[in-house]
């Protein structure tokens, strides 16, 4: 489902911490490949899993990620405000792939005995 023109979707945050809608972790996977202002982050985001957070949900993860040290600004110009992965928010990339991925194979394995 893609936003309209001019409107936005909150992406949702999991109570578990791991999830492809969790806004703090869409952010990460957005830094991976460089620094990104807000904008570029929400338009990324939008790519990836098809709706655009909207602006509290995105400075919110943001400035979570920015407090707990997994992002930090760098210098930009003018409003444009980029940020970057550090090595803790890396590790904490790879940390939530890996929890992902072990629930992928739990689920696939559940299924396929379920349905086969």
């Amino acid at each position: 489902m893609g936003a309209a023109p001019g409107r936005h979707y909150y992406v949702g945050r999991t109570t578990v911490g791991v999830g492809v809608n969790d806004p703090g972790l869409l952010v990460l996977v957005s830094l991976l490949e460089g620094p990104r202002h807000g904008y570029s982050i929400s338009d990324d985001i939008q790519a990836t899993v098809g709706d655009r957070p909207g602006p509290g949900t995105l400075y919110g993860a943001i400035s979570r990620l920015e407090r707990t040290g997994l992002i930090r600004s760098t210098a930009g110009e003018g409003r444009r405000k980029p940020y970057e992965l550090t090595d803790a928010g890396l590790a904490e990339v790879r940390r939530q792939v890996a929890a992902l991925e072990a629930v992928t194979e739990t689920a696939r394995g559940r299924l396929q005995a379920r349905f086969s």
